[in-house]
């Protein structure tokens, strides 16, 4: 049993975000440190990805379809990705850095102190692209947890970058936000499982951080990402708009 799980979701290869919440006391003394996913797909994947492997055993890897389409398209199996950066980030990966993607887990349950047995994936337990969001109908999440084993009470995910706890049909269903690429709000968000749950964000200068990315990576288009995502000039109700017809409500646009 685990007394303290750190949850880091959605980092999308932002070095100096990730650093900033490796620096947090909490993170440092967490039994362990679960990535669910959407880990590479950024301007900074090679030093993202060294930086984890770095850490060893402490690290949980789940893979997300950000990561699994980084994989595909250096393997072969695609010839393009939606999001205009992450042709350009799969090439900047090692063949050693594709092997490990090319490991990772779907999703994985570890017990935590107080929450009992967890469920940790990217989007869903069945489907790594599926939209759920706080508000989604309980006919939704009743859909999405069709598959689950009853001994499963609390479930983690990510893939919107939108931070949110509620109970879904007796489960307890979290999100810790995004590290990389927040939506509303600035800042690295993240969860610290055990025995409750707290949503944490960890401030850090983006100033700095934008310099740093920009002058870090070679993406061509890196001053107009940086200064987006790091700022997070994508609102709540800009992704919600966006999420919404695919989460399950009848009324949206």
């Amino acid at each position: 049993m685990l007394n303290r799980v750190a949850v880091l979701s959605d980092i999308h290869g932002v070095l100096p975000a990730l650093e900033a919440v490796l620096a947090e006391p909490d993170v440092r003394a967490a039994d362990r440190i679960v990535l669910t996913g959407d880990i590479t797909a950024g301007p900074q994947p090679r030093q993202v990805l060294d930086l984890l492997i770095g850490l060893g055993d402490r690290i949980v890897w789940i893979s997300g379809n950000a990561d699994r389409e980084l994989l595909e398209y250096r393997r072969g199996q695609r010839d393009s990705i939606p999001d205009p950066l992450a042709p350009w980030a799969a090439e900047q990966l090692r063949e050693d850095h594709l092997d490990l993607l090319g490991r990772l887990p779907r999703s994985l349950s570890l017990p935590v102190r107080g929450l009992g047995e967890v469920l940790f994936c990217h989007a869903t337990p069945r489907d790594d692209e599926e939209i759920v969001l706080v508000d989604s109908p309980l006919e939704r999440w009743q859909e999405v947890f069709s598959e689950l084993d009853s001994d499963i009470r609390t479930v983690v995910c990510g893939h919107t970058h939108m931070p949110f706890v509620r109970l879904a049909h007796g489960r307890l269903v979290i999100n810790p936000g995004s590290i990389g690429m927040p939506y509303g709000r600035a800042g690295a968000h993240w969860a610290l499982l055990g025995p409750g749950v707290d949503l944490r964000s960890t401030s850090f200068d983006v100033e700095a951080a934008i310099t740093q990315v920009t002058q870090d990576s070679s993406y061509p288009e890196i001053a107009e990402w940086a200064d987006y995502f790091l700022r997070a000039r994508a609102t709540d109700a800009d992704a919600l708009g966006i999420f919404a017809p695919r989460g399950g409500h009848s009324d949206a646009p």
